[in-house]
């Protein structure tokens, strides 16, 4: 059990100080991501950045994903007989509103550049694991030197998924319970973080390793 994100954040970076002399960028899932992400950041000295991907659905069944959409990519991972149509027309409504996310994210910094780097992938916890699978599929894409996941809590099945993957180099995972029912269990305190908050943490994190003139 952990006591809030900060607790569950601050023990995956004792886990991944080896790393600190790495080149480095930590890749936080919204919203919830952002918390772990700033610790990570801060104690191995790396820039915080977001993985702006959002999980396509399935026509009926929306919580079930059959692929994930970037604002310039898309991965497929179930989508066998699933009309063209639908998902070419859910792909444009999901980059709309990850323009919008842009936005707000972006609004006084460029994304990091990812290319030859170590890049942890970090989330307050993973359930299914399937919507992270296809969000490192494009992450991979930017050609990083290697993918690090870090996270608190996730099922044993989720992890043999995210082990078995290629494009993962590693997983780190504090807990591996096998009476998993949800991320929340697992925290005292496990309160919703707002866009705004988000976007505050992503500023902060970032205004921190600015060098001082």
């Amino acid at each position: 059990m952990f006591e809030n994100r900060t607790d569950a954040a601050t023990q995956l970076a004792d886990k991944l100080s080896s790393i600190k002399s790495e080149e480095l960028v930590v890749l936080a899932i919204p919203r919830g991501g952002l918390p772990i992400g700033s610790v990570l950041a801060k104690t191995l000295g790396a820039p915080l950045d977001v993985v702006l991907t959002k999980k396509l659905g399935h026509p009926y069944q929306k919580e079930y994903a059959i692929g994930a959409v970037s604002l310039d990519g898309l991965i497929l991972s179930d989508a066998i007989g699933i009309p063209k149509e639908y998902i070419e027309e859910e792909t444009a409504r999901i980059r709309e509103v990850l323009k919008q996310r842009h936005r707000q994210y972006y609004k006084n910094r460029s994304p990091e550049n990812l290319r030859d780097k170590t890049i942890i992938v970090v989330d307050d916890g993973v359930a299914t694991g399937n919507t992270l699978l296809v969000t490192i599929g494009l992450v991979k894409k930017q050609e990083p030197k290697k993918i690090i996941v870090a996270i608190p809590v996730a099922p044993p099945s989720a992890i043999k998924l995210l082990e078995s993957t290629p494009n993962i180099d590693e997983v780190v995972c504090l807990q591996v319970p096998h009476n998993f029912h949800a991320v929340g269990q697992f925290y005292e305190e496990f309160r919703q973080v707002s866009d705004q908050e988000a976007i505050r943490i992503l500023e902060e994190a970032n205004a921190q390793r600015k060098p001082t003139l």
